[in-house]
């Protein structure tokens, strides 16, 4: 992830915190922080992204809907920026941004943050980064839900929840996680409670802690290690 030399500034978003002090100085004007609370909807599919958000300790799903069902597709939280597809030329996308874990970010408007990255400069070469990290969440997402267990893809979910929050507890209820690995809440239960019995999660009441983190990356399947390297690979400095 990016690393910050500049700790006095207000944000733990890596992204803000990686920028060279002249481009973050012209984003400073127009940055407004903002509370993100649980189900808020940030911007909804093919609707104009009017504002993009850098998160703090809050967490963000990119869910796709479908005949009144909805899957997540990719996770955003303090590595990053929710609204990426006004960088590339679009101001919508197939996708609704919706906050699962509630905290605070900055906020700008899409214009604004469009203007600094025709600029060139250390932000657009952090943002398109970011957008191929991104890119690969959402493919080994997909090729996960596609063929991996219920067991597996949960291991690799909580993985990234946690390496997003940068902690190893969290509050989640198994009605969302379900429907963010777009399977059945019963599926979800039985896994967490194999899992809970192996001493690898504590899970009671929507609070999640993992207990043994090595045994939980044994569980996962490989499409978290992907992910993992490319964000290190692309966004370290």
């Amino acid at each position: 992830m990016p690393v910050s030399n500049q700790p006095d500034r207000p944000t733990t978003n890596q992204l803000l915190l990686a920028l060279s002090e002249p481009e973050y100085q012209r984003l400073v004007p127009h940055l407004e922080q903002v509370n993100l609370e649980v189900k808020q909807v940030l911007y909804e599919t093919d609707k104009p992204i009017t504002y993009v958000y850098f998160p703090h300790q809050s967490m963000v799903s990119l869910v796709c809907k479908s005949d009144g069902s909805i899957v997540e597709a990719g996770i955003v939280s303090n590595e990053g920026m929710v609204g990426i597809s006004v960088i590339l030329g679009s101001n919508t996308t197939t996708t609704t941004a919706l906050v699962q874990i509630a905290g605070s970010g900055m906020r700008m408007k899409s214009e604004d943050l469009v203007a600094e990255f025709n600029r060139g400069g250390k932000l657009q070469s952090l943002l398109l980064r970011y957008t191929q990290t991104l890119f690969t969440q959402v493919t080994q997402t997909l090729a996960c839900n596609s063929l991996h267990t219920i067991e597996k893809r949960l291991a690799r979910w909580l993985l990234l929840v946690s390496d997003r929050m940068q902690s190893d507890k969290f509050m989640l209820t198994q009605e969302l996680i379900a429907t963010m690995l777009g399977c059945r809440r019963t599926g979800v239960t039985e896994v967490a409670g194999t899992l809970s019995r192996a001493g690898i999660i504590s899970y009671r009441r929507g609070n999640i802690n993992i207990l043994n983190r090595s045994d939980l990356e044994n569980t996962s399947c490989q499409c978290y290690g992907i992910t993992k390297n490319e964000y290190k690979r692309l966004l370290s400095v």
